[in-house]
């Protein structure tokens, strides 16, 4: 990790794109398995992109409200570092899984963020998550990392405005911040220009903390 906040980008569905972010210093990328998104993988592109990621990035496995064997069908086949719940799974479902877990909030909600103790957690938009680029409020974020929960910021995250979010935070720093549709070009392609100012902007905003 080449700062204090990591750098999660989620949704590579190209393994033509991996070069690129290996280049640029990304600390995690998330490969998606939620049926309907249009950034899902399936296992052999996702075997792909691992195998090239390997060694490189820690790698995420994203899903929501999967079925009970899906995450073990997945892991079977391709590796991963971490698994990523953005669904509704409870804290059980969380448990249960072998591998660490980020898990996905809606928004920076405490009573939710207290039933996963321990957890990394991803704090997406409120209503629309997922992927859609949505900004909301971050700033909300500052309680839960005060409260020394490990949060990454997500939600309508991009080159132009991932500085002010951090800088929203006062003096403290997230564990990490997320982005998909903020780097991307056409076809869901992500854009090595702006993950590379991307990168630059978290790493000019935790700077002047």
């Amino acid at each position: 990790m080449s700062g204090k906040i990591r750098i999660k980008i989620c949704g590579v569905s190209h393994s033509e794109d991996v070069g690129p972010l290996i280049d640029a210093g990304v600390d995690l990328v998330g490969l998606n398995f939620v049926p309907g998104s249009p950034r899902a993988l399936d296992l052999a592109t996702a075997e792909r992109i691992s195998r090239r990621l390997e060694g490189h990035v820690e790698r995420v496995a994203v899903f929501r409200d999967p079925e009970p064997d899906e995450i073990e069908r997945v892991l079977r086949r391709v590796d991963f570092e971490r698994v990523q719940l953005h669904g509704d799974e409870t804290e059980e479902e969380v448990e249960a899984v072998d591998l660490p877990v980020i898990k996905a909030l809606r928004g920076a909600d405490l009573e939710a963020a207290e039933g996963y103790p321990g957890i990394v957690l991803l704090l997406d938009h409120p209503s629309e998550g997922g992927g859609k680029g949505q900004a909301w409020p971050w700033s909300e974020a500052s309680e839960l990392i005060a409260r020394g929960y490990d949060i990454i910021l997500a939600g309508g995250l991009n080159p132009e405005n991932v500085g002010d979010a951090i800088g929203d935070l006062g003096d403290l720093l997230p564990w990490g911040v997320d982005v998909a549709t903020g780097v991307e070009g056409e076809g869901h392609r992500k854009d090595p220009t702006r993950i590379a100012a991307f990168i630059e902007a978290v790493r000019q905003a935790e700077s002047a903390e």
